[in-house]
């Protein structure tokens, strides 16, 4: 891609132009308060989970169902996902968003007073997981087919990297946060988020753009095949979305962190935080870079690049027992996958028309809920047979596996070059 802000560049291509965009800022403060209270919320849900376990279990049968609390999300970001992207095809995004905010207030709600009051158990916190599930369903594909109606076209790519800004920068102080909220009462942790969700909420009913697509006309089971053929017969973007799937899906270490850092690390829940915190500083670092020098050549190199190093990093925090090579790790972690999901991202949403968005988005959704919410499913798994060490090499080994078969089984997506 090339630079889209030269000395010579037209004022719709250059920074204060994105930041005089009202509506667009708007969207992008309700994605910071909403990534912080994703963050805050998951560090407090799977520290509650693994602590009510281990009253009862030991540390792998723990490790188990702090794993299953990534399962019992997917499961309905894998049935919903093609209704979700045809409803923000059909209807008004904005109002689909407001929804799933509503949704995720009273999954926060009904935390907080399970923690206050001291009736959690590991099927209400795994239900709840499943309810928070569904509200994002539907607000991954309305959320990122609206965000391009908010810019032309000339800075979408800064878009992209600016919303990867606001979930990393979500994600570095979320998981902090959220360790030093837990470390007070869990209780507390859910009523912050709350009202962070609130936050987003009222930031998005304020965005005056109209965010209805153009409906298109069909069944709504003849629009989800459309867009499921779109990116089938798509080389390039099958291709980079199948690798995020099976990369992350074998390298969810980061499902563990609650186990090394009480039984394996021993740093409690602020270093659980600090863990938390570790992809999301590189992350952030990269998208930093990527905001002012968007990747011009060698894309698919590149992402490939990305996976591996991901892969590696994974290992190597599995094998290590000193905290700050564990955050090291875990940051470069981040930075990695930052460069894969950006390239996707980008290519996606440029190529994609605004019509298709929601079911292009929808089936991105799924193959990303999958390799996060699985990914975090299979180490709990894995852990339960080889223990959270062997889980966190073994996916790391599999991540690097999957990199070298998919260069040779998409050869159109290591070539691909620029980003436009």
């Amino acid at each position: 891609m090339t630079d889209p802000s030269p000395p010579d560049a037209s004022p719709e291509t250059t920074v204060s132009a994105l930041l005089k965009r009202r509506d667009f800022m708007m969207f992008w403060t309700a994605r910071v308060a909403a990534t912080l209270g994703v963050q805050i919320q998951s560090v407090a849900l799977g520290w509650q989970m693994y602590a009510v376990a281990r009253e009862t279990m030991s540390v792998e049968r723990s490790a188990f169902y702090v794993g299953m609390i990534g399962l019992a999300a997917f499961i309905p970001v894998f049935l919903l996902a093609l209704p979700a992207g045809e409803t923000a095809d059909r209807h008004n995004r904005k109002t689909v968003l407001l929804l799933c905010y509503a949704g995720e207030i009273v999954t926060a709600v009904i935390l907080a007073c399970a923690a206050i009051f001291h009736f959690a158990t590991i099927p209400l916190l795994l239900g709840l997981s499943a309810l928070f599930g569904a509200s994002r369903a539907f607000m991954g594909p309305s959320s990122t087919a609206m965000g391009p109606m908010l810019v032309p076209k000339s800075l979408l790519p800064r878009a992209i990297a600016w919303n990867s800004l606001a979930w990393q920068g979500g994600s570095i102080l979320g998981p902090a946060l959220g360790g030093v909220l837990v470390s007070q009462s869990a209780g507390l942790s859910y009523v912050v988020t709350t009202g962070l969700y609130v936050l987003a909420g009222l930031c998005v009913a304020t965005i005056t753009t109209d965010a209805r697509p153009q409906v298109q006309p069909g069944s709504r089971w003849a629009l989800m095949k459309e867009g499921l053929a779109y990116v089938w017969t798509n080389r390039i973007v099958f291709g980079a979305i199948s690798l995020d799937l099976f990369a992350v899906l074998l390298g969810g270490a980061t499902a563990l962190l609650p186990v090394f850092a009480r039984d394996i690390l021993k740093i409690g829940p602020e270093g659980f935080g600090l863990l938390r915190a570790g992809p999301a500083i590189g992350a952030t670092a990269v998208a930093v870079l990527l905001a002012s020098h968007p990747i011009r050549r060698n894309a698919g190199v590149i992402m490939f690049w990305g996976v591996a190093v991901f892969g590696a990093a994974t290992i190597v925090f599995g094998l290590s027992r000193s905290l700050p090579l564990s955050v090291a790790a875990l940051a470069v972690l981040g930075a990695a996958d930052m460069l894969s999901v950006y390239v996707r991202q980008t290519l996606v949403q440029i190529v994609t028309p605004d019509h298709m968005r929601g079911r292009v988005a929808a089936v991105s959704s799924l193959f990303v809920g999958a390799s996060n919410e699985l990914g975090e499913f299979e180490s709990g798994v894995v852990a339960r047979f080889l223990g959270p060490v062997g889980g966190a090499v073994f996916g790391g080994v599999g991540a690097l596996i999957v990199t070298g078969a998919w260069a040779r089984l998409f050869p159109a997506l290591r070539k691909a070059d620029r980003l436009e």
